[in-house]
């Protein structure tokens, strides 16, 4: 385990070594300056104030979004529940974005976009568990329920667009998820919301570890099932919020990375859950390092080369869609 440890470590720093090089206006000698102390003004400033900060929240909202995905996979006993089928991305989505519309909370302003978002996020979940409520937790209502809520939220979001027409660019943000704009504010509002419930998360890990070998089994060692259950969605809830609010809704990273985690770390969640966040980071760094190295091939015919950049969620997403079918097909009726 501390060799795999190791070498996710030194995987994420060469993932973060690339995106601090990968990006247009700085090449790879100008950067080694500013590392060294040296470079002009402005190459100080795109450095330390633009590419450094969105390195840090593309690690850390990487983090977020695998936690939370091996969180709700455990507590609902289903491989297949990530953030995005449990109304909590769509809710963060919604939230951000109503926010922006009214003019409450937009890309200049951070902290009202993280809290519109969490709002949002909260809002979603809350409704998820007022209509699984009846079903006492039973975990494959619970996934129905969200796939239901999210798509309801997924609507509401769609009608601000209509009423709000001018917002597009900003939904598209949202929902494709990126990591371009991100400064110090973002970091310093997403590092402390991560650690304070990715702790949480962990602190969990027997009872969720219980929760993975079923209700009957978890009772008879002695768990309140209901109430470890609820503590657990609530984290998984939180730490989506807070990723969403920093990058947007990055998709299927909550759902495949723990499978991912699992495999490599095993099963013992008090070490998958630390994996999982090492490689959700990895993954995510990674996936904006490749985003931004394709801004430096030819554009299209047609498109401005300076506008020409891949949001990090497109990446995210292509990729993940081809793993879950793996995923579904070599394991079509795996549980928990």
């Amino acid at each position: 385990m501390t060799r795999r440890f190791a070498a996710l470590a030194a995987l994420a720093v060469v993932c973060a070594g690339v995106e601090l090089v990968a990006g247009r206006g700085m090449s790879p000698g100008v950067v080694w300056d500013v590392v060294n102390g040296g470079g002009d003004a402005t190459a100080r400033h795109i450095f330390f104030q633009l590419r450094l900060p969105r390195l840090l929240v593309s690690l850390g909202a990487g983090a977020c979004l695998a936690v939370a995905g091996l969180v709700l996979q455990s507590a609902l006993r289903n491989p297949l529940a990530g953030p995005e089928v449990t109304g909590v991305t769509p809710g963060a989505v919604l939230g951000a974005v109503t926010a922006t519309a009214l003019g409450l909370a937009g890309w200049d302003s951070p902290l009202a976009v993280v809290l519109a978002a969490c709002t949002g996020g909260c809002a979603g979940a809350a409704l998820l568990w007022l209509l699984a409520g009846r079903g006492r937790g039973d975990p494959a209502q619970t996934a129905v329920h969200g796939v239901l809520v999210s798509a309801v939220l997924g609507g509401l979001t769609a009608m601000v667009l209509l009423v709000e027409p001018g917002e597009l660019g900003s939904v598209v943000q949202w929902l494709v998820g990126t990591t371009e704009g991100r400064v110090w504010q973002h970091w310093h509002l997403l590092w402390p919301w991560a650690l304070l419930w990715g702790a949480g998360a962990w602190l969990l890990a027997g009872p969720l570890t219980l929760l993975r070998c079923g209700d009957d089994i978890a009772l008879t060692a002695g768990l309140s099932v209901r109430p470890a259950r609820t503590l657990a969605l609530l984290c998984a809830v939180a730490l989506t919020a807070g990723a969403v609010a920093a990058v947007g809704a990055l998709g299927f990273v909550g759902l495949l990375v723990p499978h991912l985690a699992v495999a490599v770390f095993g099963a013992d969640l008090r070490v998958s859950l630390p994996g999982a966040a090492l490689v959700g980071a990895v993954v995510v760094c990674g996936a904006d390092a490749a985003a931004q190295l394709s801004s430096r091939l030819p554009a299209p015919p047609g498109l401005d080369s300076g506008r020409f950049t891949l949001p990090v969620g497109a990446l995210t997403a292509c990729l993940g869609a081809a793993l879950l079918l793996v995923v579904v097909r070599r394991t079509p009726s795996r549980t928990f």
